[in-house]
Parts: structure tokens; sequence; C-alpha cells
């Protein structure tokens, strides 16, 4: 059966209008979604998830689906080395926060939004999705291209009957603001780490969490693919990646001093290395739980 069949045969299954596809979908109990920070690989999927979903149960929700993020930059990073700036690309506005993001992927899909309103009476984006930016004291804010992860304590960004969640910020550099999450539940807690190098902020937001998510990257396989010497580009590259990652060898510290129950490694760079390998390199300093995430794994909290 081809895919444009299988569509068919859904849009069949459902009553137009009400949109009230036997046994809902995945997507009928979202309620918000929350992005660490606005790097292409971690915001592609966002018109996927407003639009597709309207056939996975999102059209059901009875309120719209807080969306949920860093505010805007307000100033460009510096290039790196010093030299002159490239061309900017918006430069009327070139470092657009998660509310004007969402209004500018809503624009770039209108055909898509306004052939499904009219000819699936689907819900508007503005019916299915309300985007707000995280707002953080001025003095938090005020140095992106300096101190841009100054001590400070979690704040809360969202709670309803089920969840809590806090936030704080990490350092991805030239990224800002770029955030960790905590998540607390009557089952447990949990503490994404997003992007970021090891930062004294995360360890304070992680501390005794059920579950840390976190980011790594092999030092080792770095050292190997960018060898010294490096030309201006390569070592801007080789910066980047160990100035605004966690190098292996660091998250079970970082681990062990938040006293969290269990590691949960993502974001693996490079995304083939041996399971053996991230387990012995990072094992050697935390004395929980150790998980090498895979794509679609489930970790219960109770």
């Amino acid at each position: 059966m081809d895919a444009g069949h299988g569509v068919l045969q859904r849009l069949r299954q459902a009553r137009l209008g009400n949109w009230q596809v036997p046994g809902g979908g995945p997507l009928d109990a979202l309620r918000a979604v929350f992005i660490t920070h606005l790097h292409s690989d971690h915001i592609v999927d966002l018109n996927s998830l407003f639009t597709s979903g309207i056939f996975n149960g999102l059209q059901m929700v009875d309120r719209p689906v807080e969306l949920i993020g860093p505010g805007n930059r307000g100033m460009l990073p510096p290039v790196f080395g010093g030299g002159a700036r490239g061309p900017v690309v918006a430069p009327e506005n070139p470092t657009p926060g998660t509310t004007e993001t969402w209004e500018l992927i809503k624009r770039a899909f209108a055909t898509d939004f306004n052939d499904r309103i009219a000819d699936n009476h689907a819900k508007s984006p503005d019916q299915l999705v309300k985007a707000r930016d995280i707002e953080l004291p001025s003095h938090l804010i005020a140095d992106p291209n300096g101190n841009n992860v100054p001590d400070m304590e979690p704040v809360q960004v969202y709670e309803d009957d089920r969840v809590r969640v806090t936030c704080i910020l990490v350092q991805h550099a030239p990224v800002f603001p770029a955030f960790a999450y905590r998540f607390e539940t009557e089952a447990g807690s949990v503490v994404f780490s997003g992007d970021t190098s090891r930062t004294p902020n995360l360890v304070k937001l992680a501390k005794g969490a059920d579950v840390l998510v976190h980011e790594a990257i092999s030092r080792e396989w770095l050292d190997g693919e960018m060898p010294e010497p490096r030309s201006p580009q390569v070592q801007a590259g080789y910066q980047h990646m160990l100035g605004a990652h966690t190098a292996a060898d660091e998250v079970g510290k970082v681990a062990e001093e938040a006293g969290v129950g269990r590691l949960v490694l993502n974001h693996l760079v490079p995304m083939d290395w041996p399971v053996q390998r991230w387990r012995q390199t990072v094992k050697r300093d935390f004395s929980g739980d150790l998980t090498v995430g895979q794509d679609l794994l489930r970790i219960p909290l109770s």
C-alpha cells in the first residue's frame, strides 16, 4: 500500500470537521513542547509536528499546545578569530527567538496550513499552538557575547496537574540563550541538558534527579578527525565542538557531582562510536546506572 492510499484510508475513518478519529492518537495528550536552543537540528521538525500532527491526535487537543523556548539573542555573536563579518541573513532581525521563529514558520508553510484548514477542516496554527519566550531577569541576559552563563537559580517555566518544569542557562556558545530543563513529576524527576559544555548551572539544576539525559562528544574521536596543525576554519570547528559540548570524559563527573540516579547519554558525537567505548569512558567517574541512548528508547520512572 502506498503512503497516499494510507492517508486516504485514515481520512475516510475521520469525521471531517470535528476530526474525531477513532482511538485518538499519540499527540492527543500533548500539552507543551520545550526548546533548548534554536539550532536547526533541534527545531527542524517543528513544522512537521504541528502539520502532520493533525493526523495523529493533535487536532483533538482541548487547548493550544504551549511552545516554550529561548527569546531573541539581541545581537549577533562575534566572528571567531576576529576579522570581517560575512553576509548576514535577515539583517533586520538576525537572531529571532522562539515566538518569532514560530511566526516565521507559519508564514513559510502558509500554503500547507491554509490547505489543511480549507480541505480538511483542520484547526488553524493559532488554535493548535501558543508560542512564548522564556523571560529572564535583565542582568542574566545582558552580556550574550561575554558572560553568557551567569550563575543563577532555576526558573520555573511551566506547571500543570502532572508536571512542573524549571530551566537554567547552559553553555552552548555562540548560541544564546541555551537552556537545560528539569521535569518534576509524582513518578520522579528528569533533567535534559540540551547542548552544553560542562557548567555549574547544569549541576545545580540536576541535583538529586532520578534521571539525567546528557549530551556527549568523544574527545578522542574529535582529535583524530581534526588533528593538528589546524587551519583557522578547522580550528573554529574544533573549538565549537569542545567548547560548546561536553566531552565524554567529563560527563560522568557532571552526573556524579549532581548525585543523579541514572545517566542517559544522548546527542552522541560520533553516533557510530561503539556503545562499550562510551560506557568505559563515562563509567570511570560515575557510580550510578548508565544508559547509552538509542532512538525510541523508553525509560520508566517507576
